[in-house]
């Protein structure tokens, strides 16, 4: 990847951050964006990288930060802003149509953007979720989510080739992220994903960035979602 120029949206913590690291452990220049000023200040320091203030779901600003850009970049990593759950007969609908709006136009708009600032050739890859593909109570728009975009993908990659695009979807992975979101039960949660997992660990963000770069350097790959989940589908 030297010399290649990539671009981490949500590039300060969790799988954004390791795919920034191996993207420079390769050689390739970095641009990572962010919300939070020291973490995008930590980032920066650590890796050598430029660093972006940028709220993802202001679409102004995700424009401006578009056309900013070096003419053309490689590879763009699009991490969205992060799950939402609530039961159906509990949920905010205001907050729930923002979501939606995020989940699949504020998705479409990032394609539209690496249409023209994208090499040929180049990729742009979306992490994603396997969870909600099950049904349970409260993943509703997850499961939204991970329906729209494996379409988003697959209609993607023919519309805006040659430029490839592809999703990697995960499971649980042990991220800041995922620490937020379960609190006083993720040590619970962590020993059960050893116990019942094929792969007896606990999946990382190293282990998702590695194929988020496989996505990015293998030509051959466009219009697919790619698990990494250490076997989790697998486990009733």
């Amino acid at each position: 990847m030297k010399g290649n120029i990539v671009v981490v949206l949500g590039g300060t913590s969790g799988i954004g951050l390791e795919t920034a690291r191996l993207a420079r452990a390769a050689d390739a220049e970095v641009i990572v964006t962010g919300r939070d000023q020291a973490r995008l200040d930590a980032a920066r320091d650590e890796l050598g990288a430029t660093a972006v203030h940028l709220e993802l779901t202001d679409n102004a600003a995700v424009t401006r930060f578009f056309a900013d850009l070096p003419d053309p970049v490689d590879h763009v990593l699009f991490g969205g802003v992060g799950p939402f759950y609530a039961p159906i007969v509990e949920m905010d609908f205001d907050r729930a149509s923002a979501v939606v709006d995020h989940f699949v136009v504020g998705t479409l708009r990032i394609v539209k953007e690496c249409a023209t600032r994208v090499r040929p050739g180049g990729s742009l890859t979306f992490i994603g979720g396997t969870g909600a593909r099950r049904p349970a109570v409260g993943v509703s728009l997850a499961a939204i989510g991970t329906a729209a975009l494996a379409a988003i993908t697959a209609n993607a990659a023919l519309e805006i080739a040659p430029v490839r695009v592809n999703t990697v979807a995960a499971g649980f992975v042990d991220t800041p992220l995922s620490a937020r979101i379960l609190g006083d039960d993720l040590d619970a949660r962590r020993q059960e994903l050893r116990d019942t997992l094929p792969i007896h660990r606990v999946v990382g963000p190293e282990d998702v960035a590695s194929l988020i770069l496989t996505l990015m350097t293998n030509t051959a790959l466009t219009g697919a979602v790619y698990d990494v989940d250490g076997g989790q589908q697998l486990v009733p």
